[in-house]
């Protein structure tokens, strides 16, 4: 038997009933697969994590994602505000002032993130352990 392969089909992870997560493709009108796609990129996840207990403005925010290019941070704020995660504040002066902060849903959605931030915190050591397990036996495998 192959490494990594199991003797009989079982869920190691959970008790509960079967759960067919490719139902996301077929359900008429689902759009979790989307969702999961915007909210779930690293752009997304900085931002709601940078707007957790503060309001900021577009170049504080800017200046505060090493790599972001100021289309993909407008892209990234433009679908966040869509999906209701954040909102966007236009004072009326001159020049304009704009502010982007969380919103109730997106609050919500920051727990869940800080979550899994403490998950991967917790399970760096092993995932690097893994890492490294993987990656000698890949070069080994190639010779």
């Amino acid at each position: 038997m192959k490494e990594g392969t199991l003797n009989s089909p079982s869920n190691l992870c959970s008790s509960e009933p079967d759960y067919d997560v490719l139902q996301w493709d077929v359900r008429e009108g689902c759009e979790v697969r989307q969702i999961l796609d915007r909210i779930a990129d690293k752009w997304s996840l900085l931002v709601i994590a940078l707007l957790e207990k503060r309001t900021l403005r577009f170049t504080q925010l800017r200046n505060s994602i090493e790599g972001i290019s100021q289309r993909m941070l407008t892209t990234t704020l433009r679908n966040l505000e869509r999906d209701g995660i954040i909102e966007r504040t236009v004072y009326p002066v001159v020049p304009p002032r704009v502010e982007y902060a969380l919103t109730p849903l997106g609050c919500t959605l920051h727990e869940t993130i800080r979550a899994l931030v403490g998950w991967t915190e917790s399970n760096q050591a092993e995932i690097l352990a893994a890492r490294a397990r993987y990656d000698a036996r890949a070069a080994s495998e190639r010779w």
